[in-house]
């Protein structure tokens, strides 16, 4: 499941989709893309304009449930399709990498390091990537530990999807 436009502006490389997605055949339709949403700022309007925003998942479909959520992303997915996709994505202007598999692929540098790290040094990226948490609601712990990520990130992200696309970063 993705939506991509060689317009694009904005990309969005996840994990895979979630069961209520899969369920739904609409990327994003459920509470961790309405989070990822209010974070950029950003309507459904404009979320689903494939014209501004791609949605590249590691990921194309659900790979199944596991004991505590959704298992890994199905590799051969990311191995058959990124390398001749991405590159089709001449506008894209920044990169928002979200959850660590995604931060493997498209920052491999960074891979070994703990996710909440990479996070924490949101100061020293360049302007084309931002890396963060996955925003499920299983993730609660994590927001509540790390309350700067909301203080200081979102404005931040906000203000540079705004400036790409000219929306409004108000809150959704």
């Amino acid at each position: 499941m993705l939506q991509a436009s060689a317009t694009a502006r904005v990309l969005i490389a996840g994990q895979a989709p979630g069961r209520k997605v899969h369920e739904s055949g609409v990327p994003w339709d459920d509470a961790s893309g309405k989070r990822l949403r209010q974070w950029l700022g950003i309507g459904p309007e404009t979320f689903y304009d494939s014209g501004k925003v791609a949605l590249v998942p590691m990921g194309f479909c659900f790979p199944g449930s596991a004991k505590s959520g959704d298992l890994p992303p199905r590799p051969e997915c990311a191995r058959t399709w990124h390398h001749r996709l991405l590159p089709m994505l001449q506008q894209v202007r920044i990169k928002i990498v979200l959850g660590q598999y995604a931060l493997r692929y498209h920052l491999p540098e960074l891979a070994g390091r703990p996710l909440s790290e990479v996070v924490a040094t949101w100061r020293e990226w360049p302007a084309d990537v931002v890396v963060l948490p996955h925003p499920s609601p299983r993730n609660q712990g994590w927001f509540k530990a790390h309350p700067w990520f909301e203080s200081e990130v979102v404005p931040l992200l906000r203000t540079r999807v705004e400036s790409l696309l000219g929306t409004n970063s108000a809150p959704i």
